[in-house]
């Protein structure tokens, strides 16, 4: 299975970001050919295509398009989710950077598929670069005529605003999106209702992330068995694969769903020399850990999910055998701790004792039972908390315990860590060779 560079394919040409580049590879053909169509056909196009959402649930796309109630009278909006905040999650910043056209094309198909005439893009605000690089790109398609009044002479108005956020990792979840969206402080939202029937300013919204709305353009240029053709056929199509930490060439690998990790290490040059792969995550912290024993599981939800954890955001975290992996996982609770916006009580007060817990193991003060204790408060929070931090903060805990139980007891056994944290860094490889 090859690498497949779709969304990335002109990623390194030069001035990539701009709009003459983007129409020299065919950019915003796609728009021409939605705008043809009418939104129902084109909503059943995508459905029919069997994109799935690339923000970590893998939600088909078209199917939540279709939610959103047409001829209702109301105004519809589309929200962007560019809120990239997931620990080893990079793909939505380089994406924007090198080529935001992509996503600007997209938001215009999208809206014009559910009818809105308001688009908004939440951006991470410490982001500063990539929030200028999309408003130029924004002012470059407002003075094309693909935004604004009268897209491409038709009767379909869009105004699209960049929305930057004030830094909050619960803001990746759709309903606090709104709330912040909306100026008030970002927590998530009880549901029902879904943000389909009352999402932003309380109307029917949809909300996808930017690798989805990306991803469609080309879909709509080169067709549902082209994009059929790659990937599994629950899974179909193409996605970025963000890969980080002890590996030779980390980067962006955009590749077919369903390509293992043993592939992706041959394209990044494998563990760095000298080390073998000790644990990794498939999609980000917030998913449950894998070990060497899953180098051949196919990277796509189905597979991921039938080997115990999430496709989520594809954010592939290498870690050798120079790491501990009760540090790690103290690290990933920590932000999980940081970032709980403290709405619900098994996520604020669990999240803050899993740390208190873990730190004393890691400075040598724990006990074994401390172990029973953390699944215990893990137990607690997954699946009881209000939304998903609750359960991205549980699976590392339980997911490290059940792979490297025996590494938390030395830590009891040896009181303290028995890695050296400096070997773990890449100044140490630099420092020896």
């Amino acid at each position: 299975m090859a690498l497949t560079p779709v969304l990335s394919e002109f990623w390194d040409e030069k001035d990539s970001w701009t709009l003459d580049t983007y129409r020299s590879h065919d950019g915003y053909a796609g728009l021409e050919k939605a705008i043809a169509m009418d939104p129902d056909d084109l909503i059943a196009f995508v459905k029919e295509s069997g994109l799935r959402g690339r923000g970590g649930a893998g939600f088909p796309t078209g199917t939540k398009w279709s939610f959103i109630p047409q001829n209702d009278g109301k105004e519809h909006y589309l929200v962007v989710n560019a809120d990239e905040s997931e620990p080893g999650t990079c793909k939505d910043m380089p994406l924007l950077m090198a080529s935001p056209h992509t996503l600007i094309e997209g938001i215009v198909i999208a809206a014009y598929a559910i009818r809105a005439s308001h688009a908004f893009v939440y951006v991470r605000g410490e982001v500063v670069p990539v929030l200028r690089r999309l408003q130029a790109a924004v002012a470059e398609a407002y003075a094309a005529g693909y935004l604004g009044k009268g897209v491409l002479g038709s009767s379909f108005d869009l105004e699209l605003v960049i929305h930057a956020g004030a830094g909050a990792y619960i803001c990746g979840e759709e309903t606090a999106l709104l709330d912040s969206l909306e100026g008030r402080r970002g927590q998530p939202r009880l549901r029902p209702p879904f943000p389909a029937v009352a999402g932003l300013y309380a109307r029917p919204t949809v909300v996808n992330n930017v690798e989805s709305i990306a991803s469609v353009p080309v879909i709509l240029r080169k067709g549902i068995e082209w994009f059929r053709s790659m990937g599994s056929e629950k899974s179909p199509g193409f996605t970025l694969y963000s890969i980080s930490g002890h590996v030779c060439r980390p980067g962006q690998y955009e590749a077919p769903l369903g390509i293992t990790l043993r592939e992706l290490l041959g394209y990044a040059g494998g563990i760095r020399p000298g080390h073998e792969l000790k644990f990794w995550t498939p999609g980000g912290s917030s998913t449950p850990m894998f070990t060497s024993d899953h180098l051949d599981v196919p990277l796509d939800y189905e597979g991921v999910g039938a080997a115990g954890s999430m496709l989520g955001t594809k954010a592939l975290q290498i870690f050798d055998d120079t790491t501990c992996v009760v540090r790690a996982v103290l690290r990933w609770t920590e932000f999980y701790a940081h970032e709980s916006c403290g709405k619900c009580t098994p996520c604020r007060e669990g999240t803050y004792w899993l740390v208190q817990i873990l730190r004393r193991l890691d400075g040598g003060t724990g006990t074994e039972g401390d172990l029973a204790t953390l699944l215990d408060i893990a137990d607690g929070i997954a699946g009881k908390s209000f939304c998903a931090l609750g359960d991205g903060a549980a699976s590392p805990i339980v997911s490290s315990l059940k792979y490297f139980r025996d590494e938390y007891i030395r830590h009891v056994t040896e009181q303290g860590c028995p890695f050296d944290p400096h070997r773990s860094t890449l100044m140490a490889e630099e420092l020896t060779s």
